[in-house]
């Protein structure tokens, strides 16, 4: 049986998190685990929780804090686990900004969720061949 990606979302506005766990729960193996709307209890429970996800999509405006203190948050996770920004603001210093403090890859939300679905739908190809996170 093929693994899915025990995805945690770290996003603040309903619909668009909601949106975004139908779409990829459709087109990708994409299992979305839990999720918070601001930096602290996102923190919490991806530290608190580290055997347990595989992916972390974040936003990086969030009601309380920074979707760039949560990937701080995360520098230390395991090497299979991937973090990725999907944000309304992926201007190239943002870009360079989120690689710098660890994100896999970061999407714009108007104009690049086709490039974040066949990101997911490579990491749990990879995951299948055993070089992902499981």
């Amino acid at each position: 049986m093929p693994n899915t990606l025990r995805t945690y979302i770290v996003e603040d506005n309903a619909t668009i998190r909601e949106n975004l766990i139908g779409t990829l729960e459709e087109l990708t193996r994409v299992n979305a685990i839990g999720h918070a709307e601001g930096e602290a209890v996102a923190r919490d429970w991806l530290s608190a929780n580290g055997p347990e996800w595989d992916l972390a999509i974040v936003d990086l405006f969030l009601k309380q804090g920074s979707g760039l203190g949560v990937l701080q948050g995360c520098a230390q996770r395991r090497s299979g686990q991937k973090v990725i920004v999907l944000t309304n603001y992926a201007t190239p210093d943002i870009r360079k900004r989120c690689a710098q403090l660890g994100a896999d890859a970061v999407f714009d939300k108007s104009n690049e969720i086709d490039a974040l679905v066949e990101f997911c739908a490579q990491l749990s190809d990879a995951s299948d061949a055993g070089s992902g996170p499981h």
